[in-house]
């Protein structure tokens, strides 16, 4: 597949990194010279020019992609490259955009119209993880698939696990209703075998069905956390759409340190409280009660502010702790911190662009990305390799398993012994890298 990436920021490398390891024809455009010289060690080309010019999209050979995301800063700029790449003959074209009201579904058409195929806001994608993170407390991640029929749950484990030091096949036979799919173990993500076993402080990915969810809570020794109280430091677009999203059923305050900002949310958020204060004081956060709050987020530009304000709620007794860590290499290390569950708009962005990747209808395949491995739920095609034999005799690669299905409208694990149907709604779990085996498989 070819695809051309306009704007070489923090989002545009990232993606070009990340389908650069997934075998794909990659180009990726900049004005800056020197930005693109950071990915000369990389497998892409790179072509400098603006973004929004007829001559540079022509010469880049936008003509002939199938692929056109636009992530440069400005989102004005993203959606007339996308306009001009379509017109040139890209398949398809993906903007990313700063406006909610973007998103609004009246007002879609208006992109459609213009040859924009798909938007991506990641802020507001930031938002409804958060808000998912809240409503699930008691785990780092919670993805739903398969219309929540099937759900993998990323729990950071601690002495008090059932789990703990039991090699997999026996877990297995003790409660077929789980599925470790991965264990992340210091900077390490794995694709567990049978005589894996789990250690105290591993972060493991388990699937289930919702119907199990409480067993599963028993057995990784969690219990679960009701929040009312909410604590937001930073009143960033992300603070401003979580808000939108939750308001009405938490009770919410925003600590900002610049006060033309406190002003500006107190007029979009009025159901809010809105402080203007530094969260890295801790005289701050104790005359606004952090000892009574129940969920501490953090969401200011410094990764590093962020990681430590959460150490702080977590010494101050808060439940709930959430950062925003955009810094790629900071999040191994954080994930190793007790500051609970880590927001990164980079890996957000990815996932919905390896969703469009994985299948043109959004409706039947879904990416969610982790700092170092995917989990994709795709749709089985007729005569396809992955319906071709039982699983345990595929002999599919050690960086991807199968996590579970969707078959007749309802969700079940799978073992050695289940063959993949055609029409099946499978789950895979992949390390990065692996995305283009897993498309061999079900194409």
């Amino acid at each position: 597949m070819k695809i051309v990436i306009a704007g070489a920021g923090e989002v545009g490398i990232h993606l070009a990194k990340l389908l650069s390891n997934e075998n794909q024809d990659i180009i990726i455009i900049d004005r800056d010279e020197d930005k693109l010289a950071k990915l000369e060690p990389y497998n892409m080309l790179t072509y400098i020019g603006n973004p929004v010019s007829f001559a540079t999209l022509r010469n880049a050979g936008v003509a002939n992609s199938d692929l056109f995301i636009a992530v440069t800063p400005y989102e004005t700029d993203n959606v007339l490259a996308c306009e001009i790449a379509k017109t040139l003959g890209a398949e398809k074209t993906v903007a990313r955009i700063d406006n909610y009201d973007f998103m609004i579904k009246e007002n879609r058409s208006f992109f459609t119209e213009r040859g924009i195929c798909d938007l991506i806001y990641p802020e507001y994608l930031a938002g409804e993880e958060l808000e998912v993170a809240l409503k699930r407390a008691w785990v780092r991640h919670w993805f739903e698939l398969c219309n929540g029929e099937l759900v993998i749950v990323g729990v950071k484990i601690r002495e008090n696990a059932r789990i703990v030091g039991m090699p997999l096949r026996e877990l297995f036979k003790m409660s077929n209703y789980a599925h470790i799919s991965a264990i992340k173990r210091n900077h390490e993500t794995i694709i567990p075998r049978g005589d894996d076993y789990i250690r105290v402080n591993d972060i493991v990915y388990i699937a289930t069905t919702n119907g199990d969810m409480q067993d599963i809570r028993d057995l990784c020794g969690k219990t679960d956390i009701d929040i009312k109280k909410i604590m937001i430091m930073g009143g960033s677009r992300i603070a401003v759409q979580l808000a939108m999203r939750v308001g009405e059923d938490y009770d919410i305050t925003i600590l900002e340190n610049d006060y033309k900002r406190c002003e500006e949310l107190a007029e979009q958020l009025p159901d809010c409280s809105i402080i203007h204060g530094d969260g890295r004081n801790f005289e701050v956060l104790e005359e606004e009660g952090i000892v009574d709050t129940d969920a501490f987020i953090a969401l200011t530009e410094s990764s590093e502010a962020n990681i430590l304000a959460c150490l702080a709620a977590k010494e101050y007794g808060v439940k709930k702790t959430i950062a925003e860590v955009e810094n790629i290499q900071f999040i191994s290390e954080a994930e190793k911190l007790n500051i609970g569950t880590i927001i990164n708009k980079k890996l957000l962005a990815s996932s919905r662009i390896f969703q469009i990747l994985l299948d043109n209808d959004s409706t039947t395949a879904k990416c969610l990305a982790l700092a170092d491995a995917e989990v994709a739920e795709l749709v089985a095609k007729k005569g396809s390799k992955i319906t071709k034999a039982k699983i345990k005799d595929l002999n599919l690669s050690r960086d991807l398993t199968i996590a579970g299905m969707l078959r007749n409208g309802k969700g079940q694990l799978v073992q050695g012994d289940t063959q993949i149907q055609e029409g099946d709604h499978v789950v895979v779990f992949c390390l990065s890298g692996a995305i283009h085996k897993v498309e061999k498989l079900f194409n």
